[in-house]
C-alpha cells in the first residue's frame, strides 16, 4: 500500500465524519499531526465533539486509515458487538479491506 498524504487524509476524513454521522453518532474532526510529540494518534474530547489527530510521515496509508477508523468508534465510547460492526462498516466506507492492505503492506500476499 502507499504511504499517507494529506490528499488522502483530507478525503477519508470527510467520507469517515459522513459515515458516522450518517450512523447517528458523533463525526470526529480530523487534524494531522497529533499535538503530542510521540503518538501516532491522539484524540481531544470537546463539547461539541472529539478531534482525532492523526500522524502521516512515514507511515502506511493503511495504517493511518486504522488509526482514523479506531478514532470514530473511541470518539463515540462503542463497544462489542458495536464497535467491530462500525469498525467494519467503516472500512468499507473508505473502500479498503483492512485484512488484504495490512498483508499487502507489509508482503504477505500469496
Amino acid at each position: 500500500m502507499h504511504p499517507a498524504n494529506t490528499v488522502d487524509f483530507a478525503a477519508a476524513a470527510r467520507a469517515l465524519t459522513r459515515e458516522a454521522r450518517r450512523r447517528q453518532l458523533v463525526g470526529p474532526g480530523f487534524r494531522c499531526p497529533p499535538r503530542l510529540v510521540g503518538v501516532d494518534r491522539s484524540i481531544r474530547r470537546r463539547a461539541d465533539g472529539a478531534v482525532v489527530s492523526v500522524r502521516l510521515r512515514g507511515r502506511p496509508w493503511v495504517a493511518v486509515l486504522a488509526d482514523m477508523i479506531e478514532g470514530v468508534v473511541v470518539a463515540n465510547s462503542l463497544v462489542p458487538p458495536l464497535a467491530d460492526r462500525v469498525r467494519a462498516e467503516l472500512w468499507t466506507a473508505v473502500g479498503a479491506e483492512p485484512a488484504a492492505d495490512v498483508e499487502r503492506s507489509v508482503g504477505r500476499v500469496a
